[in-house]
């Protein structure tokens, strides 16, 4: 395996099929639980704390943090971002973006660049939130749409609320 030769693009899946798997490895004998190692995805770049569990089809990319027991669902993709311990995200996308300590996200919530979440925040379905920062507590749990904003502390934000502050440039 060491040596294997990529001159074709059948050749270059087998090589990182090689390094999927030493990666995935490496994690397990860290104390990550990888449901199933082969079909999760992981940059060599990420770290990944103890007591984590992680399901099928999840892609974590760049340099991405999870932190200790942490939920990572099916269908997740978490690309250069921060999540601290004792969160949960289910099939969701979170790109560049900083998650407080027991936080659920999901399923299907977009954090977008610049998205940063305190503390036993919630965002629930088919929320999306970008540029935004949600205080220690805060709830969107459904339907809404965060846009450069700063929501404060305990804050329940209901179903169908858009809210931007855009000015137009």
């Amino acid at each position: 395996e060491s040596i294997l030769g990529v001159n074709s693009r059948i050749q270059l899946a087998q090589a990182e099929t090689v390094m999927r798997k030493r990666i995935n490895e490496a994690h397990m004998r860290n104390g990550v639980t990888l449901i199933n190692p082969d079909c999760t995805y992981i940059d060599k770049s990420v770290i990944i704390e103890k007591d984590c569990i992680i399901y099928p089809n999840c892609h974590i990319k760049g340099n991405s943090v999870i932190g200790e027991d942490c939920i990572i669902r099916e269908n997740t993709t978490i690309e250069d971002s921060h999540i601290e311990d004792h969160v949960t995200i289910k099939s969701s996308t979170i790109l560049s973006s900083k998650v407080g300590t027991r936080t659920t996200i999901g399923p299907y919530a977009y954090l977008r660049p610049k998205s940063v979440l305190g503390e036993d925040v919630k965002i629930g379905d088919f929320v999306e939130v970008k540029n935004a920062e949600i205080g220690n507590g805060s709830k969107a749990s459904h339907l809404s749409y965060i846009g450069d904003a700063v929501v404060g502390k305990n804050v329940n934000i209901g179903c169908g609320v858009v809210f931007v502050n855009y000015d137009g440039k």
